[in-house]
């Protein structure tokens, strides 16, 4: 399978996927057409769901990592989960360990395969900036309609980049920085920015592209919007305070607003919403990346989620995929949930092996988690006969996330909302995980706490816990433990300096513009 992107990107249907411009296609073919520039385009996306340009492995893009392990998805999950008490991971390749035991290095495999994807990507967007600017298109003879639509990409590419750029600032904080106006080729040494000017780059290219992207809802699915702008400014402001020093409550707030006025509605069913077929009909999801079990293949993504969650005594029927029997949660997840079934709150989605951790490298050690099943609302299995890859597309934004940053913003004081709002949005999630009004607060249950606490019911899994613990003053500190955090069995507090991920010592070594974080 040969350079394929999971792009209803640019034509009418999720599964109905476009090629990437092959190695042998020169620039000057590519970059002569609107339909060119699509094709381009297509290879900016598909670098944040694929891991090269063959599937399911063979020719990756970022060197000096297995390249099934160096899908982005699968990298920043872990990084943002395996680190915290909603995940703990039986396997011992490399040094994966040490994320949940918080004594990584600057030496760490896939910190550092992170790192580079971040930097792939972010690469690719460069070129496709600087080769849509208008000059380009004028010397290339591209006019009226073409020239308008390859403006619209051009956003898209500066969206994707933004977001690279937001990653590597709540991971890394003060990574190297590139534009289109760098330099090129492998004499290009970039320059190493900080937390606080990253923040203001993002935020200057996430208000310019506000007014360059289409109207929520109104580009394909998968591709950016206005919508996609605004929540990644509300996920910012809201923690502006950790990247800058300085809080953006207000800002959260308005942004998160903007986005729900944007006419997404929340799904009936919690249940359904990372089901293989979650790309018909999602009227929650803001951003996506897009997974096709036939046509996307790679060990990554919502493949690794769902066959890395598999194991022990659960039925592989019941998840539509073989299993590998490798992540789980600690009892701290379960234990937020009225019961571990799911009957009161559905959002439970647990297999129950053992509650408590007494072995790491023992699967049925902690209680598996089903909330990703690559099986369809009817009941079908997904589209790969093997069943080994996975058709569950992976909401990078969805709304939900935004009625729990109005919530907060307001909570935290910041103006714009009021409470009546805030504890609407919050029941408003309840009642669908309750299927009633059985599971609705009052006031005075609505504090920082319970949004914390609901932010994990919600949104467990879907790569927020480690910024969520470390805006709460919860990820580091001994006030707050989870099994094995730090490596003991019961917890304990780890240095503060690990709120941050070192930048890598491949970096560092090469590049004498890079200083490491301090701790490292």
């Amino acid at each position: 399978m040969v350079l394929l992107m999971a792009a209803l990107l640019f034509a009418g249907c999720h599964k109905d996927l476009d090629r990437f411009p092959p190695n042998d296609v020169t620039g000057a073919q590519l970059y002569n057409s609107e339909a060119g520039y699509k094709q381009v385009l297509a290879k900016v996306y598909g670098s944040m769901a694929l891991t090269g340009n063959s599937g399911p492995a063979g020719n990756g893009d970022v060197a000096g990592i297995d390249e099934g392990t160096s899908d982005f998805l699968r990298l920043f999950w872990k990084a943002q989960e395996l680190s915290t008490d909603e995940a703990v991971v039986a396997w011992n390749d490399a040094d994966i360990w040490e994320f949940h035991n918080m004594n990584w290095s600057a030496n760490h495999t896939f910190l550092t395969g992170l790192y580079n994807r971040c930097f792939y990507v972010v690469t690719l967007c460069n070129e496709f900036i600087r080769e849509s600017a208008p000059d380009k298109l004028a010397s290339r003879g591209i006019t009226g309609t073409a020239a308008d639509n390859i403006k619209v990409m051009r956003a898209e590419a500066r969206f994707v980049r933004a977001f690279q750029y937001w990653v590597l600032m709540d991971l890394y904080g003060n990574p190297g920085f590139t534009t289109e106006a760098s330099g090129i080729g492998a004499g290009l040494r970039p320059e190493q920015t900080t937390s606080a000017k990253l923040f203001t780059f993002i935020e200057s290219e996430l208000n310019a592209l506000a007014a360059e992207l289409p109207a929520p809802r109104a580009n394909a699915y998968g591709r950016a919007d206005k919508a996609a702008a605004w929540a990644l400014l509300a996920r910012m402001y809201l923690n502006a305070q950790t990247y800058t020093g300085t809080p953006k409550w207000s800002e959260a707030v308005a942004n998160a607003k903007k986005v729900i006025d944007g006419g997404y509605v929340l799904l009936t069913d919690y249940r359904t919403l990372m089901l293989a077929d979650n790309h018909v009909g999602n009227t929650e999801a803001i951003w996506t990346l897009n997974y096709d079990g036939i046509k996307t293949k790679n060990y990554g993504g919502t493949t690794f989620l769902v066959n890395a969650s598999v194991g022990g005594d659960m039925d592989q029927n019941f998840s539509g995929l073989s299993g590998w029997g490798g992540i789980r949660t600690t009892k701290n997840l379960p234990q937020l949930f009225p019961d571990f079934t799911g009957a009161a709150d559905k959002r439970a989605q647990f297999f129950q092996h053992k509650l408590d951790i007494d072995k790491i490298s023992e699967f049925k050690d902690g209680f598996a988690v089903t909330k990703f099943r690559n099986r369809t609302r009817s009941g079908g299995f997904g589209t790969d006969p093997g069943r080994t890859f996975s058709d569950i597309d992976f909401p990078l934004f969805r709304l939900a996330e935004m009625f729990l940053i109005y919530a907060e913003g307001v909570l935290r004081g910041g103006s714009g909302g009021d409470r009546p709002t805030a504890l609407s949005y919050i029941n408003r999630l309840r009642e669908r995980a309750y299927r009633s009004t059985a599971g609705n607060i009052s006031d005075v249950t609505l504090n920082l706490n319970f949004i914390l606490d609901e932010r994990a019911r919600e949104l467990y899994w879907e790569g927020f816990r480690r910024t969520d613990l470390i805006r709460y003053g919860r990820f580091t500190e001994d006030t707050y433990l989870w099994p094995w955090k730090g490596g003991v069995r019961n917890g304990t507090g780890v240095g503060t300096f690990r709120k941050l991920y070192p930048i890598p010592a491949t970096e560092v070594g090469s590049n004498p513009n890079i200083k490491q974080n301090t701790g490292y």
